[in-house]
Order: C-alpha cells, then structure tokens, then sequence
C-alpha cells in the first residue's frame, strides 16, 4: 500500500524544540561524545529512580551485556530467562558462551512465570533475567524470594519498563542490576542509547570501566584534570559502549517529560480499554496502574472471526493503522531452535499470546482523532469478519 499524510504509524518518537536546542548547544560546544552532559543525565535518572548508580550506555544490549560481565557470568553458567522478548535478551548470554534456559510466560501477564522457575534450576543456575513485556512489571516479589532462596542474581530487562512503578520501587530497582533502552520507539529515547543501574558499588565500578575499553579512567575526567589527558591504564579487556553527550542532551529533555508521556500512554490504554472490553473477538492486554504501556499488545480471538491475525493486520493497514507484533518468541526462532532443540509447544502460553498478538500504536503524540480512527479501524475489520452475535456491553 502506498502510505499517505494520513497513515498513522505504529510508532513515534516524541520530540520537540527542547530536544533540538539541547543538541545544538552540545554541537556548538565542541564536546561530543561522553561527557559532562552525560554525567548529569545519569545524576538525573539515578535520582528520579531513586538509585546510587546509573551509567549511560549505547544500547539496552549493551547494558544487559555489561550487567551479566558484571556479576561474573562464564562459559557454561545457565541463565533463566523468557522466550517472549526481544532477541537481546538471550543473546548477550550466548556472548559468554552460557547458556539461555527459557521458562514460559503467565497467560495473564505475558511476564516470566514465576510458579514454574523453579522447575528450571540446577547447579548451573547463576541469574535470572525478568523481561518487564510491554511495561507491566514482573511479580518482582516471587521472583526475588526465589533469587533470595536459591542464591541466583538477578538482572531486570526494564527496556519497556520505564516509568512503571511496583509495590518495591520501580522496575528495574528491585533486582541486583537493572537496565533501560532509549531506543527511538521507547517511552522516552535518545534515539539509540540505554541506561545501567544498581545500588552496588562493585557492580557499578566494574560497568563503568568495562562499558569503555577497560580504561580506568573516564574520558572526560581525562580532559579535565590535573593529570595529563594521555596517561591512563587499560586494566580489562573493555568494550565500546559509552553514551554520547549529543544522546544524553535528547535524554535529559526527555526524562523531564517522562510523566507527561506516561500520563498519555494511560489516557490512550484506556480509551483503547473503553470500546474494546464490549466485544468478545478481542482479548484486552493485562491492565495494572503501574504499567508504563510501551506497548498495548491486543489479542484477536480468531474463534470468533473469519479471518487469521495477518489478515487482520493487513485490513488494519489498509484502513491507514501501522501496527507489529510482540514478539515472535525466541524458541522458535531458527539459532534457538537448532541450538537448544525445542519444539514450539514446549512454551504453549509464549506461542498462544505470539499467535494472536497484534500491538497497536500508543505513544504521546496520537491526537484525539488519530486514537478514535484507531478504534474504528479495530472495531470495524472485527465486525466485519465476526462469525457469531455480537455479544456487546
């Protein structure tokens, strides 16, 4: 189909003259890469989460690669995680030569369940990493008995997650190291870019040397100090994965809206809520006041309509809607599925959810019109398609 003006995408980022003006003052200063600008981005985000330590870097993978370094992970250490995620979840384990043990979903939640961790435990167990899908947090509370019990980390995947809160701080808090992505389609982004954080000294220390080339030294400090800017030591085998101060400009003008968006996302999720929850060919996402609604992952119940989730979302796109699907889950991906010999009904809740899953746009900049066009366009192809009566209000 040809896309027109009115074609309303499945994302966008919300930026505004803040953001522009932040970047040019970065531009026009001379200082480009990770610096002072950077500093006070993790300052801000550390204090709005409430945390000793952030660290800003160029990808939430990154991050979640920095975070397993961290803790120590080795060849051979096995590490729990979802199949119903993005690919950088499991992958960044694969980095270490360990190996990813997927545990199934909770249908109501879509989150790791945390009833059938321990089934998946051995001797080999190091860490657990929650996947927070969508923004919905994790049941962070069983998750940490069961890290508490059995002496494995844990690493939060929070890409999705902020600003979601718990009854335990906010996610990406709870756990040992948390980590955020500020990818372009995120609740708030630097375009590309993620944050590390953690309440401990060590873990923090380690990530900041090892996020640059292993330099013990950070290179702003370098270009101020009294000490010469060349002299440093290399004291680890390090990697490239510093945050830019032209990124942590966007950032900072973003993390001022962050409640501003979020207000949005919940205005949006409910309104989508609204008009929904009166049909029966249409499976609402789980709904909780903490959730940050990154994503709002609506299920079609193909029982009750004549035509398959692909077609659904092609009729969507015909009537001007972009929309994708979260996720296709990693067991079924080819590499997993040659290398960890699973079947697709090994992790039936993961399959069911991926098989009539299709996320709709939710970001701050949808205006009132755009939201009610979605709902039409949603509403519309199911009637149109539903093979039983309508069973409204």
């Amino acid at each position: 189909m040809n896309r027109n003006s009115n074609f309303i995408p499945f994302a966008l980022p919300s930026i505004g003259r803040e953001e522009e003006k932040s970047v040019i003052s970065v531009l026009r200063s001379g200082w480009l890469t990770t610096g002072k600008i950077t500093s006070l981005f993790e300052s801000e985000f550390a204090g709005y989460l409430g945390v000793k330590h952030a660290l800003g870097v160029n990808s939430a993978t990154a991050g979640l690669h920095l975070a397993l370094d961290a803790i120590g992970i080795k060849k051979g250490d096995e590490i729990l995680t979802t199949p119903y995620t993005f690919a950088a979840t499991a992958e960044i384990i694969k980095y270490f030569g360990a190996k990813p043990v997927f545990v199934d979903i909770d249908k109501n939640t879509f989150n790791i369940d945390p009833g059938l961790i321990p089934g998946k435990l051995n001797k080999n167990t190091r860490a657990i990493i929650p996947v927070h899908i969508a923004g919905l947090p994790c049941d962070m509370k069983a998750i940490d008995m069961l890290s508490k019990k059995y002496g494995i980390k844990i690493i939060e995947d929070a890409a999705h997650a902020f600003p979601a809160k718990t009854m335990d701080g906010r996610a990406g808090t709870i756990g040992d190291i948390g980590v955020f992505s500020f990818y372009a389609t995120k609740t708030i982004t630097t375009g590309e870019g993620g944050m590390v954080v953690t309440n401990n000294d060590d873990y923090a220390e380690r990530i900041s040397t090892m996020r640059l080339h292993g330099i013990d030294r950070k290179v702003w400090d370098r270009h101020r100090g009294k000490t010469l800017s060349w002299e440093y030591e290399v004291v680890e085998a390090g990697y490239k994965y510093n945050l830019t101060d032209i990124a942590s400009s966007i950032g900072r003008c973003q993390l001022k809206k962050a409640d501003a968006f979020l207000a949005r996302r919940k205005y949006i999720a409910e309104k989508y809520i609204e008009k929904f929850n009166k049909y029966d060919f249409l499976i609402l996402p789980p709904r909780s006041d903490n959730h940050s609604w990154h994503l709002f992952i609506l299920r079609i119940n193909e029982k009750k309509l004549t035509i398959s989730r692909n077609s659904f979302m092609k009729e969507l796109e015909k009537k001007g809607i972009g929309t994708s699907v979260h996720y296709k889950p990693l067991h079924i991906m080819p590499y997993y599925k040659k290398t960890l010999k699973h079947e697709p009904e090994d992790f039936p809740e993961s399959i069911k959810v991926f098989k009539s899953a299709i996320s709709l746009p939710i970001y701050p900049g949808l205006n009132n019109s755009q939201i009610n066009r979605i709902i039409s366009a949603v509403l519309d192809t199911g009637l149109s398609n539903y093979n039983g009566k309508i069973h409204a209000g």
